[in-house]
């Protein structure tokens, strides 16, 4: 049996290796689509990623046969041990072939960096935090991700739990199909809306720092009681929006108000990765063409965020929200879209997709495990 050696990343020649891995990794999976390697540079850059300014990271490859056979982070925010009051720490950017071996290696270097930072748990796999790309996907391997979202082969949950790890917290995706909206539907919105006494409007890109400062203060607040939730920073917040705003659709970022004050919004992105799976993370020379020709052909968009103050919640606005979003968005020719993540108890949220025809297609897990 051939050693497996982990190296931990000291520099940035191994970091590019550490991001790049997955394009050889899934070099012959028709459903993975690569992040760019310029913008995962940018990501994992702590002079860039405000994400770092309260974090420690520490990334590590695995080894097989003198050639990268898999990696893993180990992340502990401090934010989020403050806000949740937890010694609680990340697993995140794991990949790895076929191997328990591998992944009882990469585990084991991981754990033991943050046990002797005093972290009592670990939960994962977080890219890096909840404000990002979350979970291991369980189901529908047959099917590409959508923008934010992640995608591993069909071995990693049985290999995750081979290493002692347990469910800690299911995810769901929900699809939609413009054409399936109920008569129903309509009825219902129209109700609510009058009810609620709300407008809802696009967001003004004119004023899009102003729109963003509105949106910030509802998304921390509203989701300031959801499991795993750490308040992201006005520099993390800005910096995701730096990096969001060239593929905002205006009609697709939805504000909602109550005279004339802002209570509630939802952010819904067109799915670029149906031109990034072409791309193989290049975006130069050829690369950058095929995005501007590419994106006014893409079809199927995401409900990434939603947020609604705690006066208007449980009240129906984020139906209200979820049906402006589509028919703003049938209009742009998006007749299908993902609307994710949503946690499996969080009831009210799951009820409101259901009424209005969207059906569960993906499940993502998020492990944990006592260490």
């Amino acid at each position: 049996m051939s050693d497996i050696i982990i190296k931990e990343v000291k520099n940035k020649s191994e970091l590019l290796k550490f991001i790049k891995f997955p394009l050889t990794l899934y070099e012959n999976c028709p459903y993975y689509v690569p992040h760019l390697t310029i913008e995962r540079k940018e990501f994992f850059n702590p002079k860039k990623n405000p994400f770092f300014n309260h974090a420690d990271v520490s990334y590590f490859l695995a080894y097989k046969d003198r050639k990268i056979a898999g990696r893993i982070a180990a992340i502990i925010d401090h934010n989020f041990i403050n806000f949740q009051g937890e010694q609680t720490g990340y697993f995140g950017f794991l990949d790895f072939i076929d191997d328990l071996e591998v992944v009882k290696k990469l585990f084991e270097h991981a754990l033991n960096y943050l046990k002797n930072k005093g972290i009592k748990k670990v939960i994962g796999p977080f890219n890096f935090s909840t404000n990002h790309e979350i979970g291991i996907l369980l189901d529908s391997y047959d099917l590409p991700p959508v923008i934010m979202m992640t995608y591993n082969y069909e071995y990693y949950p049985h290999l995750i739990e081979s290493c002692g790890f347990k469910k800690e917290k299911d995810v769901l995706a929900y699809k939609m199909e413009v054409n399936d909206f109920p008569e129903r539907a309509q009825k219902a919105y129209n109700l609510l809306k009058n009810r609620l006494n709300v407008t809802l409007r696009s967001v003004n890109m004119k004023k899009f720092y102003e729109e963003l400062e509105l949106i910030k203060e509802i998304y921390n607040s509203a989701w300031e009681k959801n499991w795993g939730f750490v308040p992201m920073t006005d520099e993390e917040f800005d910096f995701m929006a730096k990096n969001l705003k060239s593929i905002i659709i205006p009609d697709l970022c939805i504000i909602a108000e109550y005279e004339g004050k802002p209570v509630g919004f939802s952010l819904t992105l067109p799915d670029i990765n149906q031109i990034l799976i072409k791309l193989n993370g290049k975006l130069f020379p050829f690369g950058i063409f095929k995005f501007i020709t590419g994106f006014k052909k893409i079809d199927f968009a995401r409900v990434i965020t939603l947020g609604i103050v705690k006066e208007f919640r449980n009240r129906g606005l984020d139906y209200l929200l979820y049906y402006k979003t589509f028919e703003n968005g049938f209009k742009h020719g998006f007749y299908k879209g993902e609307l994710s993540w949503i946690l499996e108890d969080n009831k009210p949220m799951n009820l409101a997709l259901q009424k209005m025809g969207a059906s569960v297609y993906k499940t993502y897990r998020i492990y944990s495990k006592n260490i």
